[in-house]
């Protein structure tokens, strides 16, 4: 067996640049000239993906920070402070694109921008701030938040463009291994369940179009026919009926309802993850515990597998 490649490894594979990282081997995208207007761009599309990800209602405008300042920090009620907690981030990461837009304003007529400058320690201070504040946030599916999805930004400002690209690789990987992890845990969860016995297939099938999906950029020619893939492999997914008998006892009932619960959940988790291109190690590891749940019961005297047959 061969060793593995070094971390960050490049290679021509089928006629592309990939990259190593995690034993996953992902396309490389050119990183665009480290310019203010350039990083104006990135953080700017970092932003927008950070408000589609996470919950409804924080994208405050920056004018408006200091009144989303003063409501979180008159708040009393914790679970009110966690919204407004994040109203505020909202309103730190705008203002911050503002300044930035302002200075790459500023570049454009000839005026030199230097790292020290006010504006951009002030442009650093809001996003290192809504950075703290990011973790009251939480996932658009009201679970865990996305602390990755808030670091980024600052990131993208805080260290060159191509280094930025790089670190992506290595997230894009970590997003690769907990789909692979998913996908296998759904597999074994229903191995041995005669109900979903053709359910590992179209389980893997979206798992492969997941990664395809996880590594690409929305301007790659490929995601014409990577994204179609993507969403009919998951729609097959949600398709998918259990197989009982035509007389079927009420426990096989409840554990084929319970099962596609199991599986719509894995199947929105991994959606989540592959549109993130980060981890969600905390909704990962409690999805993994309720489908090993399932198993056991499953596996009971009451709910023996043996019990299923055919129609």
């Amino acid at each position: 067996m061969s060793e593995q490649p070094p971390e960050g490894t490049r290679s021509i594979i089928n006629g592309r640049l990939r990259v190593q990282y995690g034993g996953f081997w992902i396309k490389v995208y050119d990183p665009p000239e480290d310019t203010l207007a350039a990083k104006k761009k990135l953080i700017e599309a970092l932003t927008r993906r950070l408000f589609n990800h996470v919950e409804h209602g924080i994208n405050i405008p920056g004018k408006r920070l200091d009144e989303a300042r003063a409501a979180y920090e008159n708040e009393t009620n914790p679970e009110l402070k966690r919204i407004k907690g994040g109203m505020l981030a909202g309103a730190l990461f705008n203002r911050a694109a503002d300044i930035f837009t302002k200075l790459v304003d500023l570049q454009a007529m000839g005026v030199d921008i230097e790292q020290d400058n006010p504006l951009m320690r002030q442009c650093g201070g809001c996003l290192q701030k809504a950075l703290e504040l990011g973790k009251l946030v939480n996932h658009l599916s009201g679970e865990e938040g996305i602390d990755e999805l808030w670091g980024e930004p600052f990131r993208a400002f805080s260290i060159p463009i191509d280094a930025f690209y790089e670190s992506r690789y290595i997230k894009i990987a970590q997003t690769m291994r907990d789909i692979d992890r998913l996908a296998h845990t759904l597999v074994e969860t229903f191995a041995d369940n005669p109900a979903f016995k053709h359910i590992g297939p179209l389980i893997l099938l979206y798992a492969d179009a997941a990664r395809a999906k996880c590594e690409t950029l929305r301007t790659d020619p490929g995601i014409f026919n990577i994204w179609p893939a993507f969403v009919v492999a998951g729609e097959k997914l949600s398709r998918f009926s259990p197989t009982l008998p035509a007389r079927a006892s009420r426990a096989q009932l409840r554990m084929a309802e319970e099962g596609l619960e199991v599986l719509c959940g894995g199947t929105d988790l991994v959606t989540y993850i592959t549109r993130a291109r980060v981890p969600m190690p905390l909704s990962t590891k409690q999805f993994i515990d309720r489908c090993n749940s399932y198993r056991e019961r499953w596996s009971s005297r009451d709910c023996n597998p043996e019990a299923v047959r055919v129609a």
